[in-house]
């Protein structure tokens, strides 16, 4: 006798709420209806520059607005307040800004973490998880990367940069904004086939090399904000002789605000024990502090003072051991050794992870602000680097070797090998003797 519908339904299993689209199904989804995957990426790249841009542009338009008046900017049109903003945004991706003779190299990392940000939010708001849709988001905001320098006046070498500038600021942002996305695959997943031919010695010791990279990006941070509250009374000064008026005033807090990571990233040079400079002549380390003129900026204000040198601040740079031992103890952890060797090329990795992407950014960091003194800003990419590292690699080595049981077994073979080299020869010498 044939089943009933109604127990066909009691025994059918129920789902629990709504079914989930299959994950093909939202891949292949395009989020205009009709319009081909690539159109996506390209609208969601359009947003994220025209979204930093303005943010950048429009506080210049404000501050020609309010200055209109003054007889000194007669003749000035609003469209050179626009250049201006255009020019911080582009200086932001790495292309000079060239005024007469003065070339101003330094990059303002707030507006290129700016502009990070607004890539990766536009494309996890409104992207489609698509290698087109990424490519061609990419390849748009790189246009208008182009467009803006040629606007602005940019020709030679800075184009170059202007296309380097915008492939790795869309680059980084627009795919960790569609790999935020709910459909899309795993960053596991994604970089199996290339990651997963890497030894797993290397793959340990760099994921601990990031590790380690944001916690001296942390204790930097802490650092700096040490700086501001110690010279908050001199940041105070500064600002009460600038005597702005409120739309000045909001001009200045957006450029300081551009600067603010270059400054944690001189911090990291600080903690190495290199130092950094603000301008020629200047030299600010943890055991010498050589001052001089500085321009009336607030954030300069903010600098460590020559009476905050002591023997206590000397032996900062110890600090970055702890940080390797933190990293040590990452890969003590998470590598499954299998010769005794792997866990010193895993530290070797970490460091190396370290040292090369804070080289990067101190050398993004520094550059020429201005001419004569200002024209060296910053601090020395190649020596932060190493000396982050080597500190790393000393702390990562300290924990991870003494706790490696493969390492234990072999320091033992050698000792034993050792010591049968030094008795073995007695009974012959012995022999002879009889």
């Amino acid at each position: 006798m044939s089943a009933s519908r109604s127990d066909l339904d009691r025994t059918r299993p129920r789902s629990r709420g709504r079914r989930r689209p299959d994950r093909s199904e939202q891949f292949f989804t395009s989020a205009l209806d009709g319009a081909p995957r690539w159109v996506a990426g390209v609208l969601s790249a359009l947003q994220g520059a025209l979204l930093s841009f303005l943010v950048i542009v429009l506080p210049a338009i404000a501050a020609y607005v309010a200055t209109s008046a003054d007889p000194s900017n007669d003749g000035v049109g609003w469209f050179r307040s626009v250049g201006v903003g255009a020019s911080i945004w582009l200086l932001g991706h790495g292309v000079p800004v060239v005024v007469g003779p003065v070339s101003v190299t330094i990059v303002p990392l707030g507006v290129t973490a700016l502009a990070l940000f607004t890539c990766y939010a536009s494309a996890r708001r409104s992207g489609l998880v698509s290698w087109s849709g990424y490519g061609a988001g990419v390849a748009a905001y790189v246009v208008v990367t182009v467009a803006v320098a040629f606007l602005a006046g940019v020709s030679g070498l800075g184009v170059a940069r202007a296309v380097l500038g915008g492939l790795a600021v869309a680059g980084t942002g627009t795919g960790a904004g569609l790999l935020a996305r709910p459909e899309a695959p795993a960053w596991r997943d994604l970089t199996k086939p290339v990651w997963g031919r890497v030894p797993s010695a290397i793959r340990t010791g760099a994921a601990a090399g990031l590790l380690g990279l944001a916690l001296v990006f942390v204790v930097a941070a802490a650092v700096t904000t040490l700086w501001v509250v110690a010279g908050r009374a001199t940041i105070g000064d500064v600002v009460r002789g600038l005597g702005l008026d409120a739309v000045g005033g909001i001009v200045l807090a957006v450029a300081e605000i551009a600067f603010v990571p270059n400054l944690v990233v001189w911090a990291t040079a600080w903690l190495s024990g290199s130092g950094f400079s603000v301008g020629s002549g200047t030299h600010f380390a943890p055991d010498a502090v050589v001052g001089g003129p500085l321009p009336a900026l607030p954030l300069l204000g903010a600098l460590p003072m020559p009476d905050v040198v002591g023997p206590a601040t000397s032996i900062i740079p110890i600090v970055l051991i702890g940080v390797g031992a933190v990293v040590g103890l990452h890969v003590h952890r998470r590598l499954q050794a299998t010769r005794w060797w792997e866990v010193l090329a895993a530290c070797g990795s970490a460091a190396l992870t370290v040292g090369v992407l804070l080289g990067l950014l101190v050398a993004a960091a520094s550059g020429s602000v201005g001419p004569g003194r200002l024209a060296h800003v910053g601090a020395s990419a190649i020596l932060v680097g190493l000396l982050v590292g080597a500190g790393v690699l000393c702390g990562a080595l300290l924990v991870a070797v003494p706790s490696e049981p493969l390492v234990h077994a072999r320091v033992r073979r050698l000792v034993t090998h050792l010591r049968r080299r030094d008795v073995a020869p007695e009974p012959l010498v012995d022999e002879l003797v009889d």
